[in-house]
């Protein structure tokens, strides 16, 4: 959990810092040392990651009074759950929202939580309202010694993590779509066009939140900011590729559901189409029946055979003869 050891900082909403050095491993800022470290700067070519909780009344007092960051990046923090992106900000910062999403097959509820960051030559922000797997991966990664060279670094690797988890959200799927398919191979549905309706409105859902938008990415490739170096930028295009297959995968994904939910119906207008009939035929076996039983029910006189001592059989054979003729001709319709 993003729990912060010094006091303080709770106070702050913001839960913990790291100080980075070129060719070092990140080093954990005590919360005292965080307004003293954003006011000198890091004159050796470092830089500082700061974690804020955006669930903190005083999270975006603290950032406002200790940091120069631009208004539309406050503004992004209004807007809400919002499609993965990044952007570059008036000047030669950085702007992105990552998704982390938890959801589970088998359950309707999609929890989706986003992550704001801001990235220049020196600073990375990063701000949320609940707490995220991503940044604990990164915060853990941090703390075993990787070293990152820059804050784009570190954003990359946020991005290839979400990229991971949209990879493994279409593994779960295929593998869930692989067994409805064979219920519905094995003529065995239970209940799977439901459940086929329900994952393809939750895989666009997905798709939707996890996407990044290729036209604020395609131009921060081309004209990326001066600070960002050649590793940085390649390690963005490297992420966007990843992000490109696995949503290749999922758009094939979707488009087996579709198909599954279209063969599905195909089916269950097959078997309208046998109960259907099953129901024309007994009524065209019963048509001789009732039409002999009414004419012979008429109190009237001049009833034929009705002093015939065998009568009852004749009009037996006389029903079975037409029920016969009626039975061959429905059966003679759905032959080919």
């Amino acid at each position: 959990m993003e729990i912060s050891r010094e006091y303080g900082a709770d106070q702050a909403g913001v839960l913990y810092g790291f100080a980075f050095r070129p060719d070092t491993a990140g080093l954990e800022l005590p919360a005292t040392q965080w307004p003293a470290r954003l006011r000198t700067g890091l004159d050796d070519g470092g830089f500082v990651w700061l974690h804020v909780n955006l669930a903190h009344s005083g999270s975006e007092k603290w950032l406002r009074a200790h940091l120069g960051l631009p208004e539309d990046f406050y503004a992004g923090l209004r807007e809400g759950p919002a499609s993965t992106r990044i952007e570059q900000l008036d000047g030669e910062a950085l702007r992105a929202v990552i998704n982390d999403v938890i959801f589970t097959f088998g359950s309707p509820a999609v929890e989706v939580s986003s992550l704001w960051v801001y990235a220049d030559a020196h600073l990375l922000i990063t701000a949320r309202l609940k707490p995220l797997r991503s940044v604990d991966a990164l915060r853990a990664a941090v703390k075993r010694g990787v070293r990152f060279g820059s804050p784009v670094d570190l954003l990359v690797h946020l991005l290839s993590g979400q990229a991971d988890v949209l990879a493994q959200i279409v593994r779960d799927a295929s593998q869930a779509v692989d067994a409805i398919e064979d219920r519905q191979l094995a003529e065995r549905p239970r209940h799977s066009r439901a459940e086929l309706a329900s994952m393809r409105r939750v895989l666009v859902r997905l798709q939707r939140l996890l996407a990044p938008e290729p036209a604020a990415l395609f131009r921060l490739l081309n004209r990326p900011p001066a600070w960002l170096d050649a590793d940085a930028v390649q390690g963005l295009r490297e992420s966007s590729e990843e992000f490109a297959v696995a949503l290749n995968d999922l758009g094939a994904l979707t488009e087996r559901l579709k198909l599954l939910q279209e063969e599905l119906a195909a089916q269950l207008n097959e078997q309208s189409n046998r109960t259907l009939f099953t129901l024309t035929l007994v009524t065209v076996l019963a048509l001789p029946i009732n039409i002999v039983a009414g004419l012979f029910g008429m109190n009237v006189g001049g009833i034929p055979l009705a002093e015939h001592p065998h009568g009852f059989w004749v009009l037996v054979g006389l029903i079975a003869a037409f029920t016969v003729l009626a039975g061959s001709w429905a059966f003679g319709r759905q032959r080919p």
